[in-house]
């Protein structure tokens, strides 16, 4: 189970909850689950330079709250706001609901599973050694408090004819353990001889209460002067 199962997925409704936050009914939710996607897409792909970990969206009525959590918000925002009201202007025309966008800071890119994976993509691709790498991931992540981490990555590493896998784990990575804050992701290397795969477990410590918004809380609590207006 431990190899088998994604880590978010198996905590949901535990210690997680979903990206996507909206009731539908009918044919309203297929319309509404593509809306997600494609807003999704269009941001990730627009704001590369931002190092963006994920974006929630909640639907309360005929509203459409887009939370992006990024390390450099300041890319989204642009000056004097500019760069954030054209991104809302286009988001808005991918939906017929009112949208308010949310820009929540990351303070610590080096414990996100994400933005991890991302990182060592990055410099697969400007040929650094995928070993100096993912050590490099290991030590910044532990120094900062994660408890445990573990990187695999997998494909023609330094450009071997066979592909194969290797990975590095340093502290207490438990996926069996439900309570257990384990940050999970998967990122993708685009280098000159195939797609290298990357993924990121990162253990940042027991949840004892069974509470959904477990991680989201306590996210936003570490970062009370990260959070920006809605707009």
């Amino acid at each position: 189970m431990g190899q088998k199962s994604n880590p978010i997925g198996l905590r949901l409704q535990i210690n997680r909850t979903w990206d996507s936050r909206w009731y539908a009914e009918g044919r309203d939710y297929a319309k509404l689950l593509k809306e997600d996607i494609e807003m999704r897409k269009f941001i990730i792909e627009s704001l590369p330079q931002a190092a963006i970990s994920k974006v929630v969206i909640e639907r309360p009525a005929k509203l459409c709250r887009v939370s992006i959590y990024a390390a450099r918000p300041g890319v989204i925002i642009g000056k004097k706001g500019a760069d954030i009201e054209k991104l809302r202007t286009k988001l808005s025309q991918m939906t017929e609901s009112e949208v308010k966008l949310n820009i929540v800071e990351i303070r610590k890119p080096e414990i996100d599973a994400k933005l991890v994976a991302q990182g060592v993509a990055d410099q697969l691709v400007r040929r650094v050694a995928f070993r100096r790498a993912m050590k490099r991931a290991v030590q910044s992540a532990l120094r900062l408090g994660a408890e445990g981490i573990k990187i695999t990555c997998g494909g023609r590493l330094g450009g071997a004819e066979i592909a194969r896998v290797e990975w590095y784990r340093e502290g207490r990575v438990p996926l069996h353990t439900l309570r257990a804050n384990v940050d999970y992701a998967e990122a993708e290397a685009l280098t000159a001889y195939g797609i290298i795969g990357i993924k990121v477990w990162i253990f940042k410590g027991e949840i004892l209460a069974h509470d959904p918004t477990a991680q989201d809380r306590l996210m936003m609590e570490a970062q009370t002067s990260g959070v920006r207006p809605a707009r």
